[in-house]
């Protein structure tokens, strides 16, 4: 199997040491650390850090070696995941460590004259089945409401509106809930973008 070998991201020592004692205590040797954006929140990526083998990596995906730790970078990750840091500190707020994710890199931005994609396609008509049937009849009762504005590749973009918008419990609603969710019903769909304006809503949580 021939991968790309690029240097997209840098692993601190203390993140090193750590995921390899992780490391040796599964019983597969052909597995590799997999770090990959999982979506956003908040105006930050998020991001999905597991270990799967090697052997499951696509040619187009990066592999990058660390001593003897091998880490794998989807190829739809790796432009958004150029320059970042992997250490294992405390952050803010915490009383333990944890592995941090450090990234230059923020998810674009768009106004809603300038979303990609289209209403047209079948993914489209799944996704507003989800929407319509499980998602929107359970947050109506919080006076909620979300509402799918374009479909563009594998990417859905998504609008809360209602006692959603600029709730603090939104992006829980939205990555636990409706991602989930949608996801599940339309494997085809990899990522969901919120472009709702919190900021206009009766309860905003941005600061």
């Amino acid at each position: 199997m021939s991968m790309e070998k690029n240097n997209i991201i840098d692993i601190t020592k203390n993140a090193l040491d750590y995921i390899s004692e992780a490391l040796n205590n599964e019983d597969e040797s052909d597995l590799a650390l997999w770090i990959e954006v999982s979506g956003q929140n908040d105006g930050e990526y998020t991001y999905d850090l597991y270990f799967e083998n090697l052997s499951d990596a696509a040619e187009s995906d990066t592999l990058q070696e660390f001593d003897h730790l091998r880490v794998i970078i989807p190829e739809k990750s790796c432009e958004s995941l150029t320059g970042a840091t992997l250490d294992y500190s405390v952050k803010d707020g915490d009383s333990e460590a944890q592995l941090v994710l450090i990234n230059p890199n923020r998810p674009k931005t768009f106004s809603l004259d300038d979303i990609p994609g289209n209403l047209e396609s079948d993914l489209a008509k799944k996704v507003n089945d989800v929407l319509n049937n499980e998602i929107n009849p359970a947050i109506s009762g919080h006076g909620g409401a979300a509402e799918l504005l374009s479909i563009d590749g594998s990417t859905a973009y998504i609008k809360l509106s209602g006692g959603c918008q600029g709730c603090a419990m939104s992006q829980i609603t939205l990555s636990q809930g409706i991602e989930v969710a949608i996801k599940e019903a339309v494997p085809e769909i990899t990522e969901l973008v919120d472009i709702t304006n919190h900021l206009a809503g009766s309860n905003p949580y941005y600061h």
